[in-house]
């Protein structure tokens, strides 16, 4: 099965309101056609409502970096989901390994928050992925099993089908260090390999699972090339809208290798 790659933008906490606004401009002006992906933008909270409004006639969806699991209540300093999806959100990250390594979101609660999102109309992107140690001592594996199991249960096939998955190894964020081609094959595959088991093949085949983690231009296409990775989540490097549109054109026409 052929699956449209999605090329997504987590800003993390940079770009003020007005920041967005600019880069919106420019990426617009500069950005090569997307036809072949479907492209992800993922601004702080603060920028949510205005880029809402900024893409609301594009091809170019908007995400959110996190929200609370619950729609509304008590929750000083929580992002609900029907506030995402007011502000135009298609999408939301859940279980980032920074909102589970910082900020201590446990796999219940990031499953959680992927049920919810689900509930609520908004596509979630569950992030999975090993510390280095974990790699180091072999349990890569048993830790994204771990991490799918809790994220996605409850789901059915249905559900998943709205649903994206990222593997970003912690080693590879925000360090410079990349997974080599064969390293975020490697782990994709289990992943697809964990979901045909769980889900059967038709939903292992149609399932995006992203990598993420040190992508930038100059090595977006061996990646976008491995036969189970159809996109890239991206953070430094997805920053400049110069450099964001140059992930988006390397990964055109990209063959799988087999």
């Amino acid at each position: 099965m052929s699956r449209r790659p999605l090329i997504a933008g987590n800003w993390k906490m940079h770009k003020t309101p007005r920041e967005t606004e600019e880069f919106i401009g420019r990426f617009g002006a500069t950005a090569t056609p997307h036809d072949h992906c479907d492209v992800l933008l993922i601004p702080s909270f603060t920028s949510l409502d205005r880029a809402g409004r900024l893409l609301e006639e594009s091809n170019i969806a908007l995400g959110a970096q996190d929200m609370h699991c619950e729609t509304a209540g008590a929750y000083t300093g929580a992002t609900s989901p029907l506030m995402l999806v007011a502000c135009g959100c298609r999408y939301v990250l859940v279980g980032h390994s920074e909102r589970r390594h910082v900020f201590g979101d446990s796999n219940d609660a990031v499953g959680r928050k992927l049920r919810v999102a689900l509930e609520n109309g908004l596509q979630p992107v569950l992030c999975i992925g090993e510390l280095l140690e974990q790699r180091h001592a072999g349990h890569t594996e048993s830790i994204l099993e771990a991490q799918l199991s809790s994220g996605l249960e409850g789901i059915d096939d249905v559900l998943l089908a709205r649903s994206v998955i990222a593997y970003e190894p912690v080693w590879a964020i925000g360090t410079g260090e990349t997974a080599t081609p064969d390293q975020a094959q490697t782990a994709c595959a289990f992943i697809r390999a964990w979901v045909c088991a769980r889900f059967g093949e038709n939903s292992a085949d149609a399932v995006r699972i992203l990598y993420g983690g040190s992508v930038n231009p100059s090595n977006a296409r061996d990646l976008q090339a491995q036969s189970d990775i159809d996109g890239a989540l991206i953070g430094g490097a997805s920053l400049d809208p110069d450099s964001f549109a140059k992930i988006i054109l390397a990964v055109k026409g990209v063959e799988k290798r087999c």
